[in-house]
């Protein structure tokens, strides 16, 4: 009855099939001719996994994934794959994952259910190589807390065209061919621009795409990572981009056809060496991202070439990358300490290289970032034709943010000051903003959340980050002298020497002064503003404007003759030496797991020595009295519990039981606001098993889908980990059904039919695409920085236990809803039984509500009044918003988890901020993931807010759906909930709320007045 439901088989039968692919670790690297590097020996001590294409290939793959220990290798043969699931890896070290070939290994998640096509995550040491990612939903390598990365000839690569009419889909027929993107000529003009000027639209060689993955190559808060030998096409972000890392390498690799080519944000010693960046947007950049967890600082860029990158900027309205001109060698914003030397910058319609600042988008409301970039050091450079081909204003974009986004405008704005100044309108080799910022005297430096100052760093600058307080005021007394005169030239903005080679071919060098004078000029013809911004007019008039002309002076850049000292040189870094954690136990035999699973089970006890195996029938754990019902009795001393506001998982029920075993005790942990991840401290050999069901409540039916266990297990080196094993519900024959471990997932159709026991609402629905998660896509939600290793228990923290126990089905049966602790306070129940120690002295129970006054606790989101505060009130709907988004959000969206490179964090405990969203803008979330709108939270528009938008109907695509997991419907309540929130809750007094731009402005730096003007 149940079989039909199921549409993939379980993992038993991948793992069987895959028993025949394993190899011992000497077998060769790839067969002969295939182009791969091969394995040095010292690698291959572990076992080889080894994978063919084939309808099989997505099951041997997840098999083999979820086992990956220390020195164990995953392999793909030549030939094309398609899979239907990511690549994912977490919490396990020193593994490779490869192919026979980058031009010959190709992975195809085209229809694929992860947004990656690699994702790497809280991993020390793993190397990926010699294969190529093709059509990834979302980023194609992703690489997330990291230490010690290596991507060594790898290609992320998205069809021509991709989700377009035009688009050509790379298949198993042309992949070898399709793989060869050559840069000829590039388009320069949107398509969908009304322009009718703009006739270079199409490429001979590839066609970009809106719809394309966001990064290619992604590592993020990362150490010590390598790119080398790699290649990126399409990427409608960034091709090879590292962010927020401390010490990584980019070194003979190639981009073409993204938006931005290469990337370095937020990063400490980083380094680009040998690279070819053509026919993108933008070939290189250096800068620095607002509200991230750290700045940059030290990045070296020599010997590469950046050529013919003037692709049309193809992302999508409104986002960070959107602002990119198109015909940019290489840009540089708001980070110190650069060194550029050696590099061939050549033909690119703005410029070679453009020096710029935040000054230039308006006023930026992260004040704790410095909006300048200074100490850019550039020599022996080659630089031809540059700047000769300034782009239009990208009407589209503008059309489409509503004049939000006229950044595009950027190009037309230095040529007309260039050609103020008496030049051609025209751009040049380099370009700078001229923007300086003038001493702060009043400014001190900036406090931490203990009200310390701050630590700074040998130049006295603050060593700053999203966790710190956002201060009133900008810092930089470090960049000058006692007498308040500016510290040169270790704080001047570029030093460009003489060594330079500029061809006669271009201009060398404009000041084009910012935005300086540009109001002046719209005002001299207020009828008809359009009419002034023409280079006649601009020549005629506007040259007697202060500060509108461009100026020329590179000499002010020669740092020896103006100053005496050049900047000294960037000192070289190398990759730390890899050192191991520890030791990780070896996998278990099939013996040892047939000697603890297939044993005489007492009536009443959980089999406890199993704990240390993975059972493959959940029965043989003997967790609960009914072995065919999860719902029934748990055994020992198995505890039920329910939380305050739960996970959104299309809109099946939870059966949740603690198991900690006979003579052991759980350990309560106080001060939950400075361990936001931290549940109860379980000891070795706790299982919590969480039962998923659908109920249809008129035909008093409910049916166990999925039980999902956490084990607490340990290391061979004492250190404690979570396993997570993922048990599907089957029909077992005789009218009977069990319960298969099934690592490698699933899906299933569900409906359901019920009145919710805690709102009253009835729930009635049905989807195709329920999911049963395999085991690492377990990882990426439960597995934090700041907790224990592997899939670490989310629900279980006292705030969310603080309530009395109600089973959550509205069919009451004689197991679980039975249980003593039905209708007691779970937190006291625990204390009271013995099952856990050090709680607090006094509880302080109501008895009435059931709750803890002595313990933290969120309100049930989905019924008004929970919180303690008037049921409607502003705060009572802000409490149960925030309720849902810590449950549903923060265990990826804080500091320590899967989405703390975005800079967007939803604990309970932090300020409704920046941090928290307030006007914050995205920094990763591609196109499917903005919907066209601006902010993460804008006060009083949930039209323009991101939030909503991805838990919303809207968010179709895998890639915009929040969370990624676990919900193929709309949580209906939760939006409804979340946009009253927004629109009548939050509003300018909110912290970061003025840093929303209200008007057709890209930020207060390029203003939109009157249209814009075609010009030569």
């Amino acid at each position: 009855m149940f079989k039909h439901l199921l549409r993939t088989g379980t993992s038993l039968l991948a793992l069987a099939t895959l028993a025949g692919c394993l190899s011992s670790g000497g077998d060769p690297a790839n067969p002969s001719g295939s182009g791969g590097s091969t394995i040095n020996p010292s690698e291959s001590e572990g076992r080889v996994f080894f994978i063919k294409p084939g309808p099989n290939a997505t099951n041997e793959m997840v098999a083999a994934m979820v086992q990956l220990k220390p020195k164990d290798t995953l392999r793909f043969d030549c030939g094309f794959f398609e899979l239907t699931t990511g690549i994912q890896i977490s919490t396990t070290e020193d593994v490779i994952i490869e192919g026979c070939g980058m031009d010959e290994t190709f992975l195809s998640f085209r229809d694929s259910n992860s947004q990656e096509g690699f994702l790497a995550s809280n991993v020390r040491g793993v190397t990926v190589r010699n294969l190529t990612i093709g059509d990834s939903p979302g980023d194609a390598f992703k690489l997330k807390g990291v230490n010690h990365g290596t991507l060594k000839k790898v290609r992320a690569i998205w069809s021509s065209g991709r989700k377009t009419p035009q688009e050509t889909p790379i298949t198993a027929a042309n992949y070898r061919d399709a793989v060869k993107v050559q840069c000829t000529d590039p388009a320069r003009h949107n398509p969908a621009n009304p322009n009718p000027l703009e006739r270079d639209n199409t490429s001979p060689d590839y066609t970009v795409s809106t719809a394309s993955g966001r990064y290619g190559i992604y590592p993020v808060e990362s150490r010590n990572i390598l790119v080398e030998e790699s290649e990126s096409i399409g990427a409608s972000d960034a091709g090879i981009y590292v962010g927020q890392t401390n010490i990584a390498k980019i070194r003979n690799s190639r981009t073409a056809y993204n938006v931005f080519g290469f990337e370095i944000e937020n990063v400490q010693d980083g380094e680009y060496s040998g690279n070819l960046a053509e026919c993108n947007t933008g070939g290189f950049l250096i800068y620095d991202l607002d509200n991230l967890t750290q700045y940059g600082s030290r990045s070296r860029m020599f010997n590469n070439v950046a050529r013919n990158n003037n692709t049309y900027n193809f992302a999508v309205p409104g986002s960070i990358v959107a602002n990119v001109p198109r015909g940019s060698g290489l840009i540089t914003l708001a980070y110190d300490k650069i060194d550029i030397y050696d590099n061939v910058f050549e033909n690119h319609g703005t410029a070679g290289i453009i020096l710029t600042s935040y000054e230039l988008l308006g006023e930026n409301g992260d004040r704790r970032m410095d909006v300048y970039s200074e100490a850019v050091n550039i020599f022996n450079n080659t630089f031809i034709n540059n700047g000769n081909d300034l782009p239009q204003p990208d009407f589209a974009s503008i059309i489409a943010t509503q004049g939000g986004q006229v950044t595009s405008a950027f190009p037309m704005l230095v040529g007309l000051k260039i050609a103020a100044g008496g030049q051609r309108y025209r751009g040049a080799h380099i370009v700078w903003d001229g923007y300086q910022d003038q001493l702060n005297n009043e400014c001190e430096l900036p406090k931490d959340r203990q009200g310390q100052p701050v630590p700074t760093d040998a130049d006295g600058k603050p060593i700053q980050g999203n966790a710190n307080p956002n201060p009133s005021c900008r810092y930089n007394k470090y960049k000058f002298n006692s007498n308040g005169q500016r510290k040169v030239p270790a704080w001047w903005f570029s030093c460009i020497n003489p060594n330079n080679n500029f061809n006669g071919d271009s201009l060398n060098f404009a000041n084009f002064n910012g935005t300086r004078g540009l109001e002046a000029v719209l005002n001299l013809n207020p009828s008809n503003p359009a009419a002034s911004l023409t280079p006649e007019f601009v020549q005629s008039v506007a040259s007697g404007i202060p500060q509108f002309p461009a100026t020329f002076r590179i000499e002010d850049h020669n740092c020896l003759a103006k100053f005496g000292a050049d900047l000294p040189r960037l000192p070289d870094f190398e990759l730390e030496p890899f050192v191991p954690s520890g030791e990780f136990s070896p996998e278990p035999t099939a013996e040892a797991v047939k000697a603890l699973c297939e044993v005489p089970l007492k009536a009443g006890e959980v089999n406890e020595a199993a704990f240390a195996v993975n059972c493959p029938d959940l029965a043989q754990y003997n967790l609960f009295a009914d072995p065919q019902d999860p719902r029934s009795m748990p055994n020992s001393q198995g505890m039920p519990y329910v939380l305050n506001s739960k996970l959104f998982s299309d809109y099946s029920l939870k059966h949740r039981v603690i198991f900690v075993p006979r003579g052991k005790k759980a350990n309560y942990l106080a001060d939950e606001a400075n361990r936001v991840n931290a549940t109860i401290n379980f000891p070795v050999g706790t299982i919590i098993a969480k039962t998923f069901t659908f109920v249809d409540q008129p035909q008093g039916k409910e049916t166990a889908y999925e039980t999902r266990l956490l084990i607490k297990r340990e290391r061979k080196d004492g250190n404690p980990y979570w396993e997570a094993l993922e048990y599907i519900w089957q029909d077992a024959g005789g009218g009977k059904r069990k319960a298969v471990l099934s690592q490698g997932g699933g899906k299933a159709a569900a409906s359901w039919d019920y009145v919710d026991v805690e709102s009253g609402k009835r729930q009635q629905g049905n989807t195709a695409e329920y999911l049963f998660p395999n085991a690492n896509q377990c990882l990426i939600c439960h597995s934090n920085n700041d907790v224990e290793s592997g899939s670490s228990p989310i629900g279980p923290k006292p705030r969310n236990l603080n309530r009395e126990y109600r089973n959550e089905s509205p069919l009451l049966t004689a197991g679980q809803s039975q249980h003593p602790i039905n209708g007691k306070n779970q937190i006291q129940f625990m204390c009271e039984t013995g099952l856990m120690q050090n709680c607090p002295s006094d509880l302080k129970v109501n008895q009435t509500t059931k709750v803890a006054g002595a313990v933290p606790r969120i309100p049930k989101f989905n019924k008004p009044g929970d919180s303690g505060q008037p049921a409607g009130s502003k705060a009572d709907i802000e409490a149960r918003a925030r309720a849902y988004l810590e449950v549903n959000c923060a265990h990826c969206h804080n500091v320590n988890g899967q989405a703390s490179n975005t800079g967007f964090y939803v604990d309970v405990f932090r300020a409704v901020d920046s941090t928290y969203g307030i006007c914050k803008k995205p920094t990763a979330s591609g196109s499917e993931g903005r919907g066209n709108r601006l902010y993460d939270i804008h006060p009083g528009v949930s039209a323009d807010s991101i939030v909503p938008y991805r838990m919303g109907p809207e968010a179709v695509e895998l890639a915009a759906k929040m969370p990624p997991l676990a919900r193929s419907v709309v949580d209906t309540e939760a939006v409804t909930l979340i946009n009253q929130w927004i629109d009548q809750v939050i509003d300018s007094s909110y912290e970061n709320a003025d840093a929303c731009q209200q008007s057709n402005n890209s930020g207060g730096g390029l203003p939109l007045i009157g249209g814009l003007p075609l010009v030569p």
